[in-house]
Parts: structure tokens; sequence; C-alpha cells
């Protein structure tokens, strides 16, 4: 066959504009990131993952009464049915986190179905609400045999997820250092995930199924769990100088790094500086705080040898890690984030709706006759 006209290597729609929005711009002029016009550092320094959840949701940060009622309709959604405990009780151990918030989603679809899109707000806060409760709750029966109830005092996403993994309350610092990153990975425009949601949401498909795309797609390692490979590699190391030596290895192997460069920031990441300084306040009262300094070591080699910057994965994975949470809920923690900015996706592909059909360039045979099988 002729290459003559064979397109050049798809470039994933890389640098294509696919749609409009006003949720949130990403790397304009190669930095920043901003969701409805409020820049990301202010809103990790002074709002709440609950208040950045109902700006995503309902476009406009709430007023205190609205925040009130915002925080105990999350609180009383918590529960999980008992038809779901009884799956995520199938669910083996060995299956991946991902893989149960998947599955509990898609069921809870099927036993509260959204009846009609009047309903999109009132899923988005269920799912907001429950994804941490199906979490704690098939970690610990699934190791222990353990039915947890999933209630608690907890006035925020993060206290009541650290409380049911730890059984306790958290401190103060932890459960804001967990809420900060919950901030930070709340929305980030039309990524991979995001965009299989309007996707799915363009068919005018329920919420639910939309919601389990985004969590289908971020189960991609290149996608979700750069974290995950970022803390199985710092973890690995217990000095800066065999960090060091060993990253070199590797890039002499050209092994890929994960958690650096980006997609669409060009000079650094806004998300990570926030996540490095959260991992260096926790280490200081770790036991194995030493673990800061490798990833600094880290980021330091990849910045001489490759001039890539630490992404918003990096510094999260020791953040978590220092906050005693297992390492493969590092990306499901990124799913109860981004189901705020995922419900607004949906929200906003709904409101002003085309189906999402895109084009291909055939590079297949010319058309040709068909052979019956006996001259084949």
């Amino acid at each position: 066959m002729s290459t003559a006209n064979v397109p050049p290597a798809s470039t994933g729609l890389r640098g294509q504009a696919v749609g409009l929005t006003e949720i949130a711009t990403v790397g304009k002029a190669g930095v920043g990131l901003t969701y409805r016009g409020y820049a990301i550092e202010e809103l990790a320094d002074h709002a709440s993952f609950e208040e950045v959840a109902y700006l995503l949701i309902y476009g406009a940060l709430p007023v205190q009464a609205e925040l009130d009622s915002f925080r105990l309709r999350l609180k009383q959604k918590r529960q999980l049915p008992e038809a779901l405990r009884k799956v995520l009780e199938l669910i083996p151990a060995d299956a991946h986190p991902m893989d149960v918030l998947r599955t509990a989603c898609s069921f809870l679809g099927s036993i509260e179905p959204e009846s009609s899109f009047a309903m999109q707000k009132e899923v988005s806060e269920r799912l907001l609400a429950v994804f941490p409760s199906a979490l704690a709750y098939w970690h610990h029966f699934s190791r222990k045999g353990e039915q947890i109830a999933t209630d608690d005092d907890a006035n925020s996403l993060a206290g009541h997820y650290l409380t049911l993994l730890h059984g306790d309350a958290p401190s103060e610092g932890s459960r804001r250092a967990l809420d900060v990153s919950l901030i930070l990975y709340a929305e980030h425009e039309f990524n991979a995930s995001t965009f299989a949601c309007r996707v799915c949401a363009a068919t005018l498909s329920d919420f639910y199924s939309c919601i389990t795309a985004g969590i289908g797609t971020l189960r991609g390692p290149l996608h979700g769990g750069a974290n995950e490979a970022a803390m199985a590699l710092v973890e690995r190391f217990k000095t800066r100088k065999e960090a060091r030596a060993a990253v070199l290895e590797l890039l002499a192997a050209k092994q890929k790094i994960m958690g650096f460069g980006h997609a669409v920031y060009k000079h650094s990441d806004p998300r990570s500086a926030i996540n490095k300084a959260w991992s260096q306040r926790l280490s200081k009262s770790a036991p194995d705080g030493y673990l800061f300094e490798v990833s600094e070591e880290i980021e330091t080699v990849m910045k001489e040898e490759k001039n890539l910057f630490a992404n918003a994965d990096f510094f999260s994975a020791t953040v978590y890690h220092f906050l005693g949470i297992p390492t493969p809920h590092f990306t499901p923690l990124f799913v109860m984030a981004r189901t705020a900015g995922w419900s607004a996706h949906i929200q906003e592909q709904r409101a002003n709706n085309k189906l999402i059909r895109p084009n291909a360039d055939y590079i297949g045979p010319e058309p040709r006759p068909f052979v019956p099988i006996e001259k084949r």
C-alpha cells in the first residue's frame, strides 16, 4: 500500500479545541489553573473542598448558609444501601480499588436510578458523599471481614474518609492536607476522563453511566495512577544519594519516570508546589519523613537531566503516604475529588448538547472485491 497520503501519527487530539466550557482554564500561556475564574492557589489557601465542589457543581462560591446546607446533605448521603454493601462484600481483596468504585457507581445507578435530568445535582451529591464510604467499607471487609458503619461526625469529605480508614478522627493538619489535595484534583478541563464523561453525556445517557465512563478512563495508567507509580519509586530509597544514582541509571536505560511533565503545562504545574509544601510539612512528624528529601532529589535530577518539572501527582504520593493512606487508594482519591469536576462537565454538556462524533482519516486498503472462502 502506498504511504504517500498517510497522515502523521495520531496526536491524541493534543492541542485541539473540541468544545466550549465555563468551568476551568488549564495552562493558559503555558501556566496557571483556575476554577470558574478563581486561581487554584487562592482556593487551596482559603477554601475548603466542599466550597470548591459547590462552586463547580452550582456555578458560584456558596454563602455560609448554602455551604452549611451542602455539608449537611453530603453527610446525610454517606450511608450505603444494604444491597450495595452485599455487592462490595463480593469484591475480592486483590481487586484494584478503582474497580470497587466503578462497580459501586454502576450498581448504585441500578438501585437509585436518575429518573430524569432534573435529578442530576442530587446524583452528583450522592456520589460525592458515597464514594469514600464505599471504598472504606470494602477495604475493611475484604481484609478483616469487618462491616463498618459509614456515618460519622466529620464535616468534610477528607475527614470522613480518614476517619473511616483509620477508625479515629484525624488531626486538623492531616485533614486539611487531604482537603487541599482534593481541591487540587477537583477539576482539570478536558482531560481524558472528563472528555469520556462528556462523550457519554452527549448521547443523553444517565449520570451514573457518565461517571462510570470517567472512572474507567482514569483507571488507565497513562491518566490516573502516576502517583502510585511515583510512590513505588520513592519508597525504594532512604537517602538522596541512593535516589540520585538509581534515577540516573533508570534514565540511562530510557525508563520513564512517572509524575513529571504534563500534556498542557509547559513550564510548571501550579499544583505541584502546593503538594510539595504539604509533603514537607507532613514529613516532619512521619517516621519515614526522609522520603520527602528522596522525592526532592528525584525532582532535582529530572530537572537537571530531562528539563522536566514535577506534576501534581509526584508530591501528592508522599502527602498521601504520610497520611497513612494505602498506595492503591491514591487513584480512587482522585475519583473522589474529580467527581465534582466531572459533575460540572456532565451538566454543562447536557445544557447545550450535541452528539460528539468526530471523523477519522482512513489509512486502510483501497476498495477491493470480496473473495469467496473456497478461493482464498
